[in-house]
């Protein structure tokens, strides 16, 4: 099956789930993966994704951005490492934002190109990284993000469980980016789908570029970004893992704002 057959067949299905798991079917089937595999639950580590990665470098959007924030998974380790290289500020969200929002990635002095990729990996998280507090006062000019599958106007679905959606607005809330941030997702052609209008929510995070390992394509929707929290759809149970939305939902308090909960 082709790369467009693949499409026209995902196009089908009527939910985010469906779609994601025709994605990951595809990908599994058609051997368009890395390690770690199985794909399904996961940003899929697509073969090319280093190729994506370095089409995205190529853009002036990322060569003119000091200040970049990327996901921690492994198709996008490729642009974290070219970020440390041109020694731009690189920010990786904190996992599952249990600790925080992000992390900023800082390689010791004099790192060479195998100790930069090593920060620029999972580890780099891990040794090589500061916390990056919600009153550090931080402009974040480029975002590249993981997708499962993505429609060239610029609708995007994750792996569901919301998180890249949910750091964006945390990043709305504490004046870390605004209309001009420019967001990138790097993914396999295969991944390139339509998706239908009425699948996007309004807290749905829109890109503004698709980099795949033989194209780039600019989306063709005026982009639609979330302003904010909406904390009708917060539980109790979401404040309790993610800690950080407590302090968020203190500063809206004091804004004026309406705080209450998703209760249901």
């Amino acid at each position: 099956m082709s790369n467009k057959e693949a499409a026209s067949a995902t196009c089908s299905p009527t939910t985010k789930a469906e779609i994601r798991q025709r994605i990951w079917n595809y990908i599994e089937r058609n051997d368009l993966a890395n390690f770690p595999r199985p794909v399904h639950h996961r940003i899929p580590n697509f073969k090319g994704a280093n190729a994506a990665g370095e089409k995205v470098t190529f853009m002036d959007e990322f060569k003119n951005a000091q200040t970049v924030k990327v996901n921690p998974d492994k198709p996008q380790e490729f642009v974290r490492y070219k970020a440390l290289e041109e020694r731009k500020m690189l920010l990786v969200p904190t996992p599952r934002l249990r600790n925080g929002l992000f992390n900023r990635i800082i390689p010791p002095s004099g790192a060479n190109t195998a100790l930069l990729k090593r920060c620029a990996a999972r580890e780099g998280i891990t040794n090589y990284s500061t916390p990056v507090g919600l009153d550090h006062k931080v402009h974040i000019d480029l975002i590249v993000i993981g997708s499962v599958a993505v429609s060239p106007k610029g609708y995007r679905i994750g792996k569901g469980e919301g998180y890249a959606d949910m750091e964006y607005v945390m990043m709305v809330s504490m004046g870390a980016v605004s209309q001009d941030t420019v967001v990138i997702t790097t993914v396999h052609d295969c991944q390139v789908v339509d998706i239908p209008d009425e699948l996007i929510d309004e807290h749905d995070l829109m890109v503004d570029y698709i980099a795949t390992p033989t194209k780039v394509i600019k989306c063709e929707e005026d982009k639609r970004r979330p302003v904010g929290i909406q904390w009708s759809k917060i539980t109790s149970q979401m404040l309790k893992e993610i800690p950080v939305l407590k302090n968020l939902r203190e500063k809206d308090r004091r804004l004026g704002k309406d705080v209450h909960l998703n209760e249901c």
